[in-house]
């Protein structure tokens, strides 16, 4: 199987910017947009897993509050829980 690793980055900037949320759409753009280039393939299909989460349980797993499902320990995850963002005006 041929991995295009440009396409999947391309669906992750998308993804992480359009959300339905204001506020996931500036959180996970501003995440994407520190760490995307630093990936590996594998932590890549990390944050595409991740990304996959809904915007509460996201927000809530963020703020270290309890969530709905598991979310599983890797580095996207980490990286992600770890972020600081810095709102942009």
């Amino acid at each position: 199987m041929n991995f295009n690793i440009e396409k999947l980055k391309k669906k992750i900037i998308y993804r992480s910017n359009y959300r339905g949320t204001k506020e996931m759409d500036n959180l996970l753009g501003a995440f994407t947009d520190q760490y995307l280039n630093k990936l590996s393939k594998k932590d890549l299909l990390e944050m595409e897993k991740l990304l996959e989460i809904d915007d509460n349980n996201l927000y809530n797993f963020y703020n270290g509050l309890p969530t709905d499902i598991d979310i599983e320990v890797n580095n996207v995850n980490q990286l992600f829980q770890n972020f600081k963002y810095k709102n942009k005006k």
